[in-house]
């Protein structure tokens, strides 16, 4: 895959295949435009299909993780660096414009991240709201810095969550506490976040990226086809009903019992050692 500074985030690879998403325009916050959705999009398919990626992180610079869409800089996202996509106009001119610019290119960065079988962290240094709530809560992981601020408040401003975020809050805290934390436009502290289930943990700023360094090397080093065959399972079971799951996971069960993985873990176990996963990833690099 592409690694560099691309427009809005630089991308690179750590050992044992992290792809590090760093947002990069601290001034103004990290903020998105469609430039930057789409070279997420691009960058995120590319890591789904790269055998080098394991596991994927996003971060951002400064003081904040992504504060929202950069509506200042959406007429031209001009904001240097290389683009993985052409440009194309912006959209959300007209009431079909917005309509296709959510479903085409917003909603669809979200869905990319929780399409892609490999396992994803948010790491969130500083406020996350709205765009980069919603980017963060479609992660599988979320760490959070003491600093950080997370919500949506989009009807401070008359707004909707258009980009998902009230689908996941629903299935992440129920019904009402999804209404009242909308409704009444929370911003909710790292520590509130966490009573609340939204982040997994929380650490000081200066700790936040060797905590997300341990997590995302421990979830490289495990055995990636079952972990992301787990993955997809438990998104999965979610939607589908008792009988439905079963058939669901069984269907995987038959690739991963058969997998060198398993026969690995198998091994080690009755060698009473640490089981060394994914050596057809080794083979390939």
């Amino acid at each position: 895959m592409d690694i560099g500074e691309f427009t809005g985030f630089e991308l690179s690879l750590r050992n044992p295949g992290i792809a590090w998403f760093q947002f990069n325009t601290p001034e103004r916050l990290n903020g998105m435009t469609t430039r930057i959705k789409r070279d997420l999009i691009e960058a995120v398919t590319q890591a789904q299909m790269d055998n080098a990626v394991r596991v994927l992180v996003f971060t951002g610079s400064g003081r904040a993780f992504c504060a929202g869409d950069d509506l200042k800089a959406y007429g031209s996202a001009e904001l240097g660096s290389n683009a993985l996509v052409p440009d194309i106009p912006p959209g959300h001119d007209s009431a079909l414009g917005t309509y296709n610019g959510l479903r085409t290119i917003s909603q669809q960065l979200n869905t990319c991240i929780r399409n892609i079988d490999k396992l994803t962290i948010a790491a969130i240094n500083g406020v996350a709201i709205q765009t980069g709530f919603s980017l963060a809560l479609s992660c599988d992981f979320r760490l959070a810095a003491t600093t950080a601020r997370l919500g949506s408040a989009t009807l401070r401003f008359g707004l909707l969550p258009d980009e998902g975020g009230q689908y996941l809050l629903v299935r992440m805290l129920g019904l009402p506490k999804a209404l009242e934390f909308l409704m009444r436009k929370k911003i909710a502290s790292a520590e509130e976040a966490l009573a609340l289930g939204l982040v997994t943990e929380v650490v000081e700023p200066d700790q936040l990226e060797a905590a997300t360094m341990a997590l995302a090397e421990e979830l490289a080093d495990g055995p990636q086809v079952s972990m992301r065959l787990l993955k997809r399972s438990l998104y999965n079971a979610a939607e589908l009903d008792w009988h439905a799951a079963l058939d669901e996971i069984a269907a995987k069960t038959a690739i991963s019992d058969h997998h060198p993985d398993a026969r690995e873990g198998v091994s080690a176990f009755h060698e009473k050692r640490q089981p060394s996963f994914n050596t057809w990833l080794k083979d390939q690099s």
